[in-house]
């Protein structure tokens, strides 16, 4: 880093002043203070820019605490599916259920009808699969064997 001097001899810095007022009063006081809207990233680079080892550090534990909270203050969400089989068809759409979703619930309909010389009883199923945001790194696109079991498994 070059070391620039105006005409007065005081040195120039030239670093954004609105991340500076922190750094400046935690010079003074030794209390990091700032305001909620400003970036704790903005106010660690310029910690990391002037080598202030302790308040790096704390900006850092303040950085990870925020995260933290963050992410256990959102539950996951869920999407939901309701399933219309036949009886025979039970074993065969739950054993093939993939791509993290999970059987919830049955409810038999109580409705029976004549196929061939047989009386079925349909059922309803309901499975569910949580929904990953974009950021995790896990998407939310169905895959083709997902895509055939909601064709072939669902009669709505």
């Amino acid at each position: 880093m070059s070391v620039h001097i105006d005409d007065t001899g005081a040195y120039v810095i030239d670093r954004d002043p609105t991340y500076f007022g922190p750094i400046l009063n935690y010079l003074r006081h030794g209390k990091l203070v700032y305001n909620k809207e400003l970036a704790e990233e903005g106010v660690l680079e310029e910690a990391e820019f002037y080598n202030i080892t302790p308040l790096i550090k704390l900006i850092k534990e303040r950085i990870v605490e925020r995260d933290s909270k963050s992410t256990q203050q959102v539950p996951p969400k869920h999407v939901y599916r309701v399933l219309q089989c036949q009886e025979e068809e039970l074993t065969q759409m739950v054993s093939t259920m993939s791509d993290g979703w999970k059987f919830e619930q049955m409810v038999n309909i109580g409705s029976s009808y004549s196929y061939g010389t047989e009386d079925q009883a349909e059922f309803l199923c309901v499975v569910s699969k949580e929904l990953h945001t974009p950021g995790s790194g896990l998407g939310t696109e169905q895959s083709h064997k997902t895509k055939l079991f909601q064709i072939h498994g669902s009669r709505m």
